[in-house]
C-alpha cells in the first residue's frame, strides 16, 4: 500500500493535476473505464484489485494535499463503505466509458470531500 501511495504522490501533486493526460498512472488502475467494466464483468474477483488500487490512489492524493486541507477526510466512512464506493466507480464508469478508471477514482475522492464536510 505504501508503494501505491508513493506512486500517487509522484503522479498526483494535487487532485487537479492527477489527470491521466498529465500524469503517468500505473497499475491496474491505469485501465480505461471500458476495460474496468469489461474486466469486472468477465472476472468479478478483480473488483477487489481495482478497489484496492482506488483506495491506494485516493490515499496518495490525500497525503499530497497541503497541510490542513482534507485533514479529517475519511476515505472509508461507515455510511459509504467499500461496496458503495465500488458501486460509485461502476456507475461513474458506465456513464463515462471513454474516461480512465483513475478519473472515476478522482470523482469518488471529490464525492467524499463534498459529502464529508461538517
Amino acid at each position: 500500500m505504501l508503494a501505491v501511495a508513493g506512486i500517487c504522490l509522484i503522479s498526483a501533486s494535487t487532485i487537479g493535476a492527477a489527470q491521466s493526460s498529465t500524469a503517468k498512472i500505473v497499475g491496474i488502475g491505469a485501465a480505461t473505464c471500458t476495460d474496468f467494466l469489461d474486466n469486472i464483468d468477465k472476472t468479478p474477483v478483480t473488483q477487489r484489485d481495482y478497489l484496492a488500487w482506488a483506495q491506494g490512489f485516493m490515499s496518495g492524493v490525500l497525503l499530497s494535499r497541503p497541510a490542513r486541507v482534507d485533514q479529517n477526510l475519511d476515505l472509508k466512512p461507515a455510511e459509504f463503505g467499500l461496496l458503495k464506493q465500488l458501486e460509485f466507480l461502476r456507475q461513474w464508469c458506465a456513464a463515462n466509458r471513454s474516461q480512465d478508471f483513475s478519473d472515476a477514482v478522482l470523482a469518488l475522492y471529490k464525492n467524499r470531500r463534498i459529502h464529508s464536510r461538517p
